[in-house]
């Protein structure tokens, strides 16, 4: 494959970004396949992520169908940015969000949300 799948990568990616300079692709190969993984810039993680993970997913899939071209399955892994949303938690936040394992919290129901809202 001699890497074509990393170029595809760098393609797409850097169509995507406004800092080009700090994308950053890494290759693995071990028995499970190839493995690349994406460095970037925090502001563009939105981009290269999209709505709900949907460009994130096309990148994925459209690295497949180039690995299968070549006999290889590849996955793609996004490192978070330091300083990303899923980083230690901020001064006041709940622990939770920042992954350290407790419960998440409670929803409220539609009228409590609304009532939050009024405040502001």
């Amino acid at each position: 494959m001699a890497e074509r799948d990393q170029e595809f990568l760098e393609f797409v990616v850097k169509g995507l970004v406004e800092h080009q300079e700090e994308v950053k692709i890494g290759r693995s190969v071990d028995e499970m396949g190839v493995l690349l993984t994406l460095d970037l810039h925090p502001d563009d993680m939105g981009k290269v992520i999209g709505r709900s993970g949907n460009t994130a997913k096309a990148i994925r899939t459209l690295l497949r169908v180039v690995g299968m071209k070549h006999n290889a399955r590849v996955n793609l892994k996004i490192n978070e940015p330091a300083g990303g949303m899923r980083g230690p938690a901020e001064e006041g936040a709940p622990k939770s969000w920042a992954g350290s394992g407790e419960q998440t919290p409670t929803m409220k129901t539609m009228d409590e949300a609304m009532e939050d809202l009024g405040k502001f």
